[in-house]
């Protein structure tokens, strides 16, 4: 078999069109002739360039047939990533497809629409005088904030006469590897907290202020915590650190993580303070191909004034004989389509739609993490179906939200098999529901949580708006089916 599979991957089969008419042939009708290419036995390498040329047709049946093996992304139930678009916006993506963002003297309309889509989000975000960009996701956009904070720092110690050399950030171990990745790029000593059943997986705020120190460039906090969707508490963190600056004059500012929380938390929780009406926080980050329902890759960092924009992060562009242009992203080139889908967004759905499209999506997570919590196979961890306030799965807290008031988060449900379940089937491994779940198209993703806790494993389903009523009702059905059959029910 090995020798077999060694071959395989070689090479695959060249296909051939039947008959003599072209693809593009017209037919007496006037129309043109569609028919898949048949395979022949002659051979194309997969890992170095053929000698010969491959007919469009058959090239494209090749790859389109090979991407049929992957799963459905509407079926992607681990990834936060928005998969389905409207055929407006689609078509518009394709119609600007080839446009390069970062040509702004080439395409002063497509430079225009990232202005004005900057101004939007500013203004949900509380700010009138943000200024920002757009970026390939919020991965650049972190490193982005992380960078303003570093240099803001440098520049204020080196006024001060003091060592600029030993920078330091904090952030939770439930943060996203981007966030660790830019202290790491960036020599910026990275300061994880600790997370706890207590702390709901997320960082402590107690904690977080513990760990300061006058080197301290920033706090980077998460709307929306990648394993179990909580929102962490921005306000309660500025509290503390508005006290440290009283009682230590340390100046520490907060950069918000809101890949996910940036376009659910003015549409779902308007009331929650976590953005620029905190003067502590500098600057924020949302994914748009996340909850902002545009494809990836389209980021967002917004700094709430240009002040908060050090000037060593803009490099100025006279390139070509354009007018003269500011730059402060990591990247160049970058497609442009994905920002206009963004914008499309915008002008499709306003305040209106995008609450609609949201409170639905919520709604179906509530739904979700009852029903789990019934089967009495699963215990939910997340909170987002518990009354405001109300935390702590194992206490088998009331569930239903008597006034409307939930707790904040992503809707993410974060589940696991109950302790019951393990103890009556000791041989049952949590992973084999995530794999068995494959067997009917989902993909549910099964890890550990956060170091400190990482001996607990869970279950995600992120609720995004392509998972319909009716698939929902699938989804739960083959979750009970699937933990039923391992314990032999």
């Amino acid at each position: 078999m090995s020798v077999v599979m060694r071959y395989l991957k070689k090479s695959i089969i060249r296909g051939k069109w039947a008959g003599t008419r072209s693809p593009s042939s017209a037919t007496s009708t006037g129309l043109a002739l569609e028919q898949r290419p048949r395979l022949t036995m002659e051979q194309v390498p997969k890992s170095r360039l053929a000698e010969h040329s491959t007919d469009a047709q058959a090239a494209y049946q090749f790859i389109h047939d090979e991407l049929e093996l992957e799963s459905d992304p509407n079926m992607n139930m681990a990834s936060y990533v928005h998969t389905w678009m409207e055929p407006e916006a689609n078509k518009l993506i394709m119609e600007n497809i080839n446009k390069n963002l970062c040509d702004q003297g080439e395409y002063p309309v497509t430079t225009e629409i990232q202005r004005r889509c900057i101004s939007i989000i500013g203004d949900l975000w509380n700010s009138n005088d943000a200024v920002g960009s757009s970026t390939v996701g919020s991965s650049e956009a972190v490193h982005l904030g992380g960078l303003s904070m570093k240099k803001r720092w440098q520049q204020k110690r080196i006024a001060e006469g003091k060592d600029p050399s030993r920078p330091n950030i904090i952030m939770g171990h439930n943060a996203q590897a981007a966030l660790e990745k830019f202290a790491r790029y960036f020599d910026v000593e990275c300061r994880m907290v600790p997370v706890s059943l207590e702390s709901r997986y997320c960082m402590d705020v107690q904690k977080a202020a513990e760990s300061c120190d006058e080197n301290t460039i920033g706090i980077y906090v998460v709307l929306g915590s990648l394993f179990t969707g909580h929102f962490e508490d921005v306000q309660g963190l500025s509290d503390e650190l508005d006290r440290i600056q009283e009682e230590k004059g340390w100046d520490i500012p907060i950069h918000v993580d809101a890949a996910s929380g940036g376009f659910i938390a003015p549409f779902v929780f308007p009331t929650l303070k976590w953005s620029f009406e905190l003067d502590r926080v500098k600057s924020i980050n949302a994914s748009g191909h996340k909850f902002g329902l545009a494809y990836a890759g389209i980021g967002w960092v917004l700094w709430r004034s240009e002040e908060y924009l050090p000037k060593e992060l803009i490099l100025t562009i006279d390139y070509m004989g354009a007018e003269v242009q500011t730059s402060y992203t990591l990247n160049f080139s970058r497609p442009a389509c994905f920002m206009i889908g963004q914008y499309y967004n915008f002008v499709r759905h306003g305040k209106e739609g995008y609450t609609s499209i949201m409170q639905t999506n919520f709604a179906n997570a509530r739904t979700l993490s009852l029903a789990l919590e019934q089967s009495g196979y699963f215990d939910v961890i997340s909170d987002i179906h518990r009354p405001k306030g109300v935390y702590e799965y194992h206490r088998n807290h009331k569930a239903v939200s008597e006034d409307g008031e939930y707790n904040p988060g992503s809707p993410c449900v974060a589940f696991k098999l109950t302790d019951k379940f393990r103890e009556e089937n000791p041989s049952v491994r949590q992973s084999t529901v995530s794999k068995l779940m494959r067997t009917r198209g989902w993909v549910v993703p099964n890890y550990a949580l956060p170091p400190a806790q990482e001996r607990t494993e869970a279950m995600r389903i992120v609720v995004r708006e392509s998972l319909s009523k009716e698939m929902l009702t699938k989804l739960i059905t083959d979750l009970a089916w699937t933990a039923a059959s391992l314990c032999g029910k």
